[in-house]
C-alpha cells in the first residue's frame, strides 16, 4: 500500500511513499528530452519533456512508480486493488494507452493539471501486461502542479477524473468515498478542545494535542488518507528548501509503516520501502529508504537533460552512523 501527497511552499513538491513487502529494484531514474518514450498501440514519442522519478528499469524501459517532468507536472500510481478496471484491447477513435505507459504518456507531453485533463478526454487504459512475467498492476493516479491535483481512476463504469482538494491519495476505497469518509472527522483540530460533553461536568484537557483525539492511527488505507490529509491541511512550514523538504517527510512519516505491523504471511510484513520528496518546482529527487533515514538528492538539471539514455541511480539502502564521543 502507498500514500502520495502534495505540498506548496514557495515552491510545489510531490512526493509519496511506497508500501510493500518486497522491493522490485527500484532506483531513481532520468529519462532525458531525446529518449524515445514507445508505446504499443500510439506512435513513439521521440522527444519530450525530460523526467525524473522513482522507477524499475525492465529491458531499459522506465516503469515509473512516481515521477516530476521539468515543467513541474507530478504523477504516482498507487495500488487499487479490486476496484482497478482497464479495457481488454484498443478502442476505435481512442488514445491507447498501456497502464505501464501512462505516466511517461502524461508527463512527456503535458506541463499542467489543466492539460492533462484535457489529454485524458480521449485516453483508453488498457490492461496489457509488460510482459509474462510483469502482469498490469491495478492502480489509480494522483496528477498535481502547484495550481491543484486530480484523481484517476480506470474502473467498470470507464475513466473518472476528480478533482482533489486535500492533495492526498492512497489505495482503496476509491477516490469519492475517501474524500466522503473525513466528515467523519469533521470536528479534528490541532487546536486545543471545548468541553461540549456537557455543561454540569468540569471536563477539561489533561494534554496537548487533544484537538486530535479520533484521528485514526492504524495502517488501512482508509486511515492513512485521513491521517495524511488532516496532517498536510494543517502543516506549518517556512520557505526554505530545508524547511519545506523536512516537513514534506514528516508529513508522510505520519502514515510510514513498520516491520512487524503489518503481516501479509508467510513470515514477510510490508514496510514503507522509501519515501520520496520531489521539489517539482526545481527538479530535485529527495528519497530516505527503511533502512537509511538519512535524505539524498537528485538533480535532474544536474544531467545533460538534451541528450538520450537512461540515467539511473541506485538507490543508497544503508546509512552511515557517526558515534560522538
Amino acid at each position: 500500500m502507498c500514500t502520495a501527497a502534495t505540498y506548496k511552499t514557495k515552491d510545489f513538491y510531490f512526493g509519496r511513499t511506497l508500501d510493500y513487502e518486497f522491493s522490485y529494484g527500484e532506483e531513481v531514474v532520468i529519462t532525458p528530452r531525446n529518449e524515445p518514450f514507445p508505446f504499443r498501440y500510439m506512435a513513439e514519442m521521440p522527444h519530450h519533456f525530460a523526467v525524473i522519478g522513482m522507477a524499475c528499469v525492465a529491458q531499459e524501459y522506465p516503469l515509473y512508480y512516481d515521477a516530476v517532468n521539468e515543467k513541474g507536472l507530478g504523477m504516482a500510481g498507487l495500488n487499487f486493488v479490486g476496484n482497478a478496471c482497464y479495457a481488454a484491447s484498443p478502442a476505435k477513435g481512442k488514445d491507447n494507452i498501456a497502464v505501464f505507459e501512462f505516466i511517461p504518456w502524461v508527463l512527456g507531453q503535458c506541463a499542467t493539471v489543466k492539460e492533462a485533463g484535457a489529454l485524458l478526454a480521449k485516453a483508453n487504459l488498457v490492461g496489457l501486461p509488460f510482459n509474462e512475467q510483469m502482469p498490469a498492476a491495478q492502480l489509480h493516479w494522483l496528477i498535481a502542479d502547484r495550481e491543484g491535483a486530480i484523481t484517476v481512476e480506470s474502473v467498470r463504469e470507464g475513466l473518472r477524473i476528480y478533482e482533489n482538494p486535500v492533495g492526498v491519495l492512497t489505495n482503496n476505497p476509491p477516490f469519492e468515498q475517501q474524500m466522503f469518509g473525513l466528515n467523519n472527522y469533521m470536528r479534528l483540530s490541532p487546536k486545543t478542545p471545548e468541553n461540549l460533553f456537557s455543561s454540569e461536568l468540569p471536563l477539561s484537557a489533561y494534554s496537548r494535542g487533544m484537538g486530535g483525539l479520533g484521528l485514526p492511527g492504524d495502517l488501512s488505507s482508509q486511515s492513512r488518507f485521513v491521517r495524511a490529509a488532516f496532517t498536510r491541511m494543517n502543516s506549518v512550514s517556512g520557505c526554505t528548501e530545508k524547511e519545506s523538504v523536512s516537513q514534506f517527510f514528516h508529513i508522510l512519516g505520519s502514515v510510514e509503516q513498520q516491520r512487524g505491523c503489518c503481516d501479509v504471511g508467510d513470515g514477510k510484513y510490508e514496510i514503507t520501502l522509501y519515501t520520496s520528496c520531489c521539489n517539482a518546482s526545481k527538479g530535485i529527487y529527495y528519497y530516505t529508504t527503511y533502512e537509511n533515514r538519512q535524505i539524498t538528492a537528485v538533480d535532474m538539471h544536474h544531467e545533460a537533460l538534451a541528450s538520450t539514455g537512461l540515467v539511473r541511480y541506485p538507490l543508497i539502502q544503508e546509512q552511515q552512523v557517526k558515534m560522538q564521543n
